[in-house]
This record gives C-alpha cells, structure tokens and sequence, in this order.
C-alpha cells in the first residue's frame, strides 16, 4: 500500500503543476506590439569577464545598423578580463563603423558586499547616465548573447505599448554538445517551475521574475530603486531586479525565438557548475529546504518511473504521473529540437540536477560557494 501512498501523491503533484502552477510549462512568446512612432534610445550595459570567445558577436549583434530603427549605445564593463576581452569588443564595433557608439570601461578593483558582475553592471550604468541621458531603456544582457534585430524590435514595442518597467526574454540557449541535448532543456524547464512565467507577467501577482541574459529595463525605473545597488550582494540577480521594479509597475518574462546564448557547454562538469552556483543560495542555504527539496524531488521524479516498472496496485497511478511529467516536458523539448521521447528521460535529468543541488550545499560549506570566473561569491560566512 505504501507504493499505492506514493503514487497517488506524485499524481496529485504532477496534476497540480499542470493545471495550478500558472501554465509554466507552456512556452511565453513576445506578443505582436504596435511599433512605436518613434523609437526609443536605448542604453546597453554589457559586463564582461574574459569573454573573448563569444564578445564579439554579442557586440556585433547589438551595433549592426540593421538590428534597431532608433539610436542604441553600448556601454562594455571589462571586469579585469585577461584574454583580451576589451580589444575584441572595440575591433568589432569598428568593423561595422560604430565604434563611437562603443564606450569601454575598466572595472573598478571589486568592492566589498558585491558580486563581481553587479559591480560592473553598477559602473556602466553610472557612466551611461552621463552619456546616454536621454535613453528611455536600459538594455542589461550578458556578453555571450547573439541579439536578433527582430526581436530586440519586438521587445522594444511590447514594452513601450505596454509601459513594462522590465521586458525579459529567455534566450534560446546553446543546445548541441551532447551535454547540453540532454540537459540544458531541462534548465529552462526548472527554471519555469520555480518562477512560472504567467504569475510573473501577471501584475497583481506577488511572483516576480526575468531572465539575465536580457533583460529591457525602463530608465526611470533602473533610476527609482537605485540601480543595482540594492541587490549588490544576489547570485540570482535577475529576479532580484526583477522584484525590485515589479513594485513600480508591470515587467513580463518569455521564451526567446533567436536571441541564443553563445555559451558552450561541452561536458556535464560544466553543466554541473551552471547549476551548483546559484542551487543553494536558491533554498536560501537552509539546510531544512535542502532536505525538503531532496525529499521533494525524489517523489515528483523518481517515484513514477520506480513504481511504474514495479508490478504492484500502483503501477497504473505511477504510469500516469510519468506520463504526464512527459507531457509537461514536451513544449520545451519541440523548442529545442529534441525528440518527445525525452520526456521519459526526465527522472534521470532530475536526479542529475538534485545531485548538482546536493553539490551546491556542500561548495557553500566549504566555503567554495557561488563560484564563477575564479571568485567564490557565497562563500559560508
């Protein structure tokens, strides 16, 4: 009976995160918005940390004069890169014939109470507001995103149209190594379970949330709560931001249709690290949350597959909470290419992610905790 117990409760999870979990299993695209009379100018703050492999791009993509109608500057933060990060953004601002529109900043030493990439989005966003005072939007995006015209387009309207004080999108991430074709669509759906896009674009609804690698924030806004100052300290910075400007107004969250992220993962150690860098600090490193999260994800994840190919009385309660992991799965594996017959996999991908949690925990005890581009940035006080 104790199978039967089990079964039937992981049913009653996977129902709920269906049907009572705002849809976070479905995919948010950019709505079609009016295109405003006028363009707004918009300010681009890009920190960067020996990005060399993928800046250019990034900055190419931003500056190309067909990528946006209206006046875009860009202001790149070099955070004590050693690969020549600087050299490469200011050569590919050249080759278009912009680089008067590329300001490149050297970081400051880092600060105590902040983390390194907060400290130098809060440096460019001093100097663009001496620079570019009369930009409407402040575009926050990472230095391994490839921006499409297109979209950034469809973002800019959407906002404008809807006076978003932030506008996120999710990019499309890298998704080829064979690492990345069995987990990174998972990220994302993890990512959507902790923070359904439908409560965060709703505006009434407490949950807020956005996604770092782009992130349109209205000026006045950025202005209103300081910067990033408040949340120097965040690991999770996006949705700290995002709860920071929720308050001022409405902000929406969506799928990317080809924005991407240019960030490689070729082998599951490095996937390993993407995770147990902000997993722990996600559970408010309590070691409470972090038993209830283990105890948690062992019933939604490994209880259906085990009492599924067990004979028993809960073997077709257990099938059908699979099944229906599977069907969540699906809108993100079709975006990603993969085949649907991953949605079975899911168990298996869940258990690799628990275990990367479990390796957060214990890099915070060791003092190792939040590490990124050799800084430890939660470390155990």
């Amino acid at each position: 009976m104790i199978g039967v117990g089990l079964s039937a409760l992981a049913l009653a999870i996977w129902l709920y995160l269906l049907y009572g979990r705002g849809g976070f299993w479905r995919l948010t695209t950019l709505p079609a918005a009016p295109a405003p009379g006028r363009w707004p100018e918009i300010v681009a703050v890009v920190p960067a940390r020996d990005e060399a492999v993928g800046v250019g791009e990034c900055i190419a993509s931003l500056l190309d004069p067909s990528t946006y109608p209206g006046r875009l500057d860009l202001v790149l933060v070099d955070d004590h890169s050693s690969d020549g990060t600087a050299e490469v953004a200011r050569r590919a601002a050249a080759l278009l014939g912009r680089a008067e529109r590329l300001t490149v900043l050297t970081g400051k030493p880092l600060p105590a109470g902040w983390t390194g990439k907060l400290w130098a989005v809060q440096q460019g966003l001093d100097h663009a507001r001496e620079t570019a005072p009369g930009a409407t939007f402040v575009l926050l995006t990472d230095a391994d995103i490839a921006h499409d015209g297109a979209e950034l387009r469809k973002l800019v309207a959407h906002a404008a149209a809807g006076d978003l004080q932030l506008a996120s999108l999710m990019v499309r991430l890298h998704c080829r190594t064979w690492p990345e074709r069995m987990l990174i669509p998972a990220f994302v759906f993890f990512f959507g379970m902790l923070y359904p896009f439908g409560w965060a674009n709703r505006p009434r609804h407490p949950m807020a949330a956005a996604a770092g690698g782009c992130m349109l924030a209205r000026r006045t806004a950025l202005e209103q709560v300081g910067g990033v100052s408040q949340i120097r300290d965040a690991l999770i910075d996006d949705c700290a931001l995002a709860a920071k400007l929720k308050p001022l107004g409405p902000i929406w969250l969506g799928h990317a249709e080809a924005t991407r992220s240019l960030r490689v993962y070729g082998r599951f150690r490095e996937i390993w690290a993407m995770i147990a860098r902000t997993a722990y600090t996600q559970l408010r490193h309590s070691p409470l949350l972090l038993l209830g999260t283990v105890l948690g994800m062992l019933l939604t994840y490994a209880v259906p597959p085990v009492y599924s190919v067990a004979p028993g009385p809960g073997t077709p309660v257990a099938a059908l909470a699979w099944l229906a992991m599977g069907i969540a799965f699906q809108p993100l594996l079709l975006h990603y290419g993969r085949s649907p017959f991953w949605g079975f996999a899911l168990p298996l991908i869940a258990l690799f992610y628990l275990a990367a949690t479990i390796g957060s925990a214990v890099d915070h005890w060791r003092g190792r905790g939040g590490r990124w581009k050799g800084r430890a940035q939660a470390a155990k006080a």
